[in-house]
């Protein structure tokens, strides 16, 4: 299999550009694709914060889409190269089969889920910076073509910085598009079942994960995000947790939801999952807001202060510091946001265009 390096050059100026997430993967896959053949792939992005993913991008021929939950399941209570386990190791990219040593039957997941579909190998990269997890990545090959090569796996692992902060600053601008849009009205509600297979969910819900996850004709809306944060609270309850059961994705317009798993019946471990969809908390956006444009610890309490309401003087005063200073932190946040104005700042914090 012949294999020549991306150009980082390409992928560069594909993550300088105003891109999508979504765009912005589709067209680093293809780059990708040039350099190290797959047959499928998983790309997710994540909650900075609890790095349970969200809005999926995947080509996996071959998986019965009811079978997407068993595989999801799986990837989560997997700690065998799974992206929050290689993020605390600090390992950008690791190969299923160099891993294991090629006994692959040491993944569960690969046991689960993975052998039924010929995989051979998964390669997977996690996008971390020191602002947090933005996504992760599994390219997966098919039997006979042979597992990735230590050569392949350093391509990937050469742009894995660039298409980090491609990807931190794609979520930024989703807070300057807030152009008039509806929002989450009405409980949004899903219930699922052990296995996470969907038991029932309100109109508000099925409405919601719909404009989240857009099915492809003929293929009926698959609720991912909502079987990553179930998928999230599973790992936590057999103790080997990615994170909190919860997560904040984009829902268009410069719009966040949250959405949360919880048990029905917590003291079995064996009830029914609930998972909520909720219009993110202004801390909650201010969060990911402050986090995807890069602030600093400083500039970002500078950022919730001023988001209370407090001026130049009460800033001065509780972080001890003059008010010429507070004004050169503002003028930075104001700056790393592209903001005019503390008043089109605070704007975009809260979505109120």
């Amino acid at each position: 299999m012949s294999i020549r390096m991306a150009a980082p050059d390409r992928i560069e100026r594909l993550c300088a550009a105003p891109l999508s997430a979504k765009a912005l993967r589709e067209q680093v896959l293809t780059e990708l694709r040039a350099a190290l053949p797959f047959d499928a792939h998983v790309w997710l992005l994540t909650d900075p914060v609890s790095r349970v993913g969200t809005s999926p991008l995947a080509d996996v021929p071959g998986l019965a889409w009811p079978r997407l939950p068993h595989l999801g399941r799986w990837r989560y209570l997997t700690r065998v190269n799974r992206w929050s386990d290689l993020m605390d190791a600090r390992t950008p990219v690791a190969s299923l089969h160099d891993t294991t040593g090629g006994d692959l039957a040491r993944s569960p997941l690969w046991r689960e889920a993975l052998r039924a579909l010929g995989v051979i190998d998964v390669l997977t990269a996690v996008f971390w910076d020191r602002f947090g997890c933005w996504a992760w990545l599994d390219l997966w090959r098919y039997a006979p073509a042979p597992p990735f090569t230590a050569v392949e796996r350093t391509v990937l692992a050469t742009i894995t910085g660039t298409v980090t902060a491609g990807l931190r600053r794609a979520q930024a601008r989703t807070f300057a598009d807030q152009t008039p849009a509806d929002g989450v009205t009405g409980p949004a509600v899903l219930m699922l079942t052990p296995d996470l297979q969907v038991r029932a969910q309100t109109p508000t819900a099925v409405e919601a994960l719909h404009r989240l996850n857009p099915p492809d004709d003929p293929i009926p809306a698959v609720p991912a995000a909502a079987y990553n944060v179930a998928a999230a609270l599973l790992a936590a309850e057999h103790g080997v947790p990615v994170g909190p059961p919860w997560s904040r994705v984009h829902f268009g317009h410069g719009r966040w939801l949250t959405l949360r798993a919880a048990r029905i019946a917590p003291s079995s471990g064996e009830g029914d999952i609930a998972v909520s969809l909720e219009a993110s908390t202004p801390s909650e956006r201010l969060e990911v807001f402050a986090l995807a444009h890069g602030l600093s610890n400083r500039e970002r309490q500078v950022l919730t202060d001023l988001a209370t309401g407090a001026g130049t003087r009460t800033l001065a005063e509780r972080l001890i510091v003059s008010e010429h200073t507070v004004n050169d932190h503002v003028k930075a946040v104001l700056a790393k946001t592209g903001s005019a104005t503390r008043q089109v700042l605070l704007s975009r914090i809260a979505g109120t265009g």
